[in-house]
């Protein structure tokens, strides 16, 4: 059963997502719950690599020789090497990479947003993680099934370092807010624009009565003779 919640960090170094990596792990967080994502220069940059074409079948279409990277990273599931179109080259593992493949990256939004967005992330804080990563960063998440493994795996992003913490339950949160204080500011405009044009009309009423309606004419004098 697919797990319905995700905690989502981004790391600006090889230590920090390694520290990562191993304390998810320690806590027994498996392998194929962990989502890693970074630029295929972040990793040229940041790891030992060697050079091999590890990718599920069409994700590295476009794309040069693969990177698998080993060291603690090289426990996480099916990491390797993808094209994402017009982003260039990315070196990614876990469910994130499955849904960059095309599974989940959505009718409407494509790439690194769109994968986010199939995996339960809301569109625009989906968009800031892919600017954060096409940035540099280094985009970690872990799928839990419990409120109770959700702490837990915030709990270690934290301490480890990450920014832009973030859980899928939250941003859906926060963006059902949004939309409720939206809705709620679009319903006050309504109504108050339809009482002034209540207002309007029966000023308009008003102004028609009394033009059409004459004043009583003065009564005539009578002269006597």
């Amino acid at each position: 059963m697919a797990k319905n919640k995700a905690v989502f960090g981004i790391y600006t170094t090889r230590a920090g997502v390694e520290a990562a990596v191993d304390a998810l792990k320690a806590a027994g967080f498996q392998s194929d719950d962990i989502s890693v994502l970074m630029s295929e220069k972040v990793s040229t940059k940041e790891f030992a690599t060697e050079k091999h074409t590890k990718a599920p079948e069409g994700a590295a279409e476009g794309a040069g020789a693969g990177i698998v990277i080993g060291g603690v990273l090289g426990w996480l599931a099916g990491i390797g090497a993808l094209a994402i179109p017009g982003a260039g080259p990315f070196i990614a593992a876990g469910p994130i990479m499955s849904m960059l493949a095309g599974a989940g990256a959505g009718a409407t939004v494509g790439g690194i947003a769109g994968a986010l967005i199939g995996m339960g992330v809301p569109e625009y804080e989906a968009k800031r993680y892919e600017g954060l990563v096409n940035k540099g960063g280094i985009l970690l998440s872990v799928h839990s099934d419990s409120s109770g493994e959700t702490k837990r795996a915030k709990e270690i992003l934290e301490r480890t370092g990450a920014q832009h913490i973030s859980s899928t339950t939250e941003a859906k949160a926060e963006h059902g807010e949004k939309e409720r204080i939206e809705r709620e500011r679009a319903e006050k405009e309504r109504a108050e624009r339809e009482s002034t044009e209540r207002e309007q009309i029966e000023r308009e009423r008003i102004i028609e009565r009394e033009r059409v309606v004459p004043y009583p004419a003065p009564a005539e004098e009578v002269h006597e003779e």
